[in-house]
């Protein structure tokens, strides 16, 4: 299952990284994918995404790198070698990507399997902007419900590693408190974009439409600024029977009855 696992993450990681897409550059960006209840795939601290190979990828253990979410202030240095401790295989190349972190705490979501950790262009532009938070703050249109689903998670800025890991986890709480469901997109301030799949395709239709969201709203703020949908309407986009089976096909999941 593994390989199986690391050969989809692979191809993923490659599209992810496609310079044409403008969703990641040099070494930006990373990826992973949950394989058992005790281990996933990362990308290596480093790696390029656009030509990666399976050395580019560490398996990595949940157990330790969760841990270091509640070991207080760790100095660079002692992230690095926990980091390094947390391999499943001592031996492999590489070590996992500081974002590793924040990995692990979205595979343990319900219905997260893959994740994809991108910084494009488009949504970054409204990332760093002064209205960042007013531009995310709902749907635009029925198509990015169907897809992203019917809210997005917002991070503020944190410093990458541990820091930014807890403030994830803080806003995916909060989210999952308030909507009752995991987010599919995870917004973090002058940062970039998680999209949060039940498998590779989804992590892909998720970043493409959050550019074209981006897109959108970027054009709208020329017009006035955006007008996001009502509650009701998103409401009725997202539990409609016709787009739950539409959103089921265009994953390639088994529709619902």
């Amino acid at each position: 299952m593994s390989a199986d696992v690391l050969i989809e993450l692979i191809e993923l990681t490659r599209h992810l990284g496609v310079p044409e897409h403008e969703y990641v550059i040099l070494g930006e960006g990373n990826t992973s994918a949950r394989v058992d209840e005790e281990t996933y795939w990362v990308k290596a601290s480093g790696s390029s995404m656009v030509n990666i190979g399976p050395d580019g990828l560490v398996l990595t253990r949940f157990e330790p790198v969760l841990a270091m979410l509640e070991a207080g202030d760790l100095s660079d240095g002692q992230v690095k070698a926990k980091l390094i401790e947390a391999k499943a295989d001592p031996a492999a190349p590489g070590h996992p990507s500081i974002e590793a972190l924040l990995h692990a705490l979205c595979l343990r979501l319900p219905g997260v399997t893959f994740v994809g950790h991108t910084h494009p262009t488009l949504v970054n532009a409204i990332l760093c902007s002064e209205r960042a938070e007013e531009a995310t703050a709902g749907p635009v249109f029925p198509d990015e419900i169907v897809v992203c689903g019917p809210a997005s998670a917002f991070v503020p800025y944190a410093d990458p590693g541990i820091p930014l890991a807890r403030a994830v986890w803080k806003s995916l709480t909060e989210f999952t408190d308030e909507h009752g469901e995991s987010p599919k997109r995870v917004y973090i301030r002058n940062h970039g974009l998680i999209a949060l799949g039940a498998n590779s395709t989804e992590v892909k239709n998720i970043t493409a439409m959050a550019v074209k969201v981006a897109r959108i709203v970027v054009g709208a703020y020329a017009l006035g600024g955006p007008r996001f949908m009502s509650a009701a309407d998103i409401e009725r986009i997202h539990t409609r029977p016709d787009e739950h089976r539409r959103r089921a096909k265009l994953i390639g999941a088994q529709s619902p009855d």
